[in-house]
């Protein structure tokens, strides 16, 4: 997919952006977590992460019934993580019934990439 072709699908992801996309949104914007940007529907080499915080080097996906044994999320996963990306995956589920889990993972893991007393001090 062309650059220009990314772009137009990412305005398009962002404008239709599921229930669960849209619940998890409500909680990552405007450096709510720990005073992190994200962005949603993020181009981030070949794909389009559903949401990314560059700073932390960390995108999140969360996935539905079609992505139940989908051999294209493991070669995606590789190829983000080969490029220094670290992957978390949620279930519409989870984060539609436990969306204060979900932000401790992401917690967690922005802790995790910043080890620095930098962070401690956003905390």
């Amino acid at each position: 997919m062309r650059n220009g072709q990314k772009r137009n699908r990412a305005r398009e992801l962002r404008r239709d952006m599921t229930p669960a996309e849209r619940r998890l949104w409500t909680l990552l914007q405007r450096r709510q977590v720990e005073g992190f940007r994200f962005r949603r529907q993020c181009p981030v080499g070949p794909y389009i992460a559903d949401f990314a915080c560059l700073e932390a080097r960390l995108l999140i996906e969360v996935d539905g019934g079609q992505h139940m044994d989908e051999a294209g999320d493991v070669r995606r996963d590789t190829l983000l993580r080969r490029e220094g990306f670290h992957v978390l995956r949620f279930w519409n589920n989870e984060v539609m019934t436990n969306l204060e889990g979900v932000r401790a993972l992401i917690v967690s893991r922005l802790a995790d990439s910043h080890p620095c007393p930098a962070f401690a001090a956003r905390r």
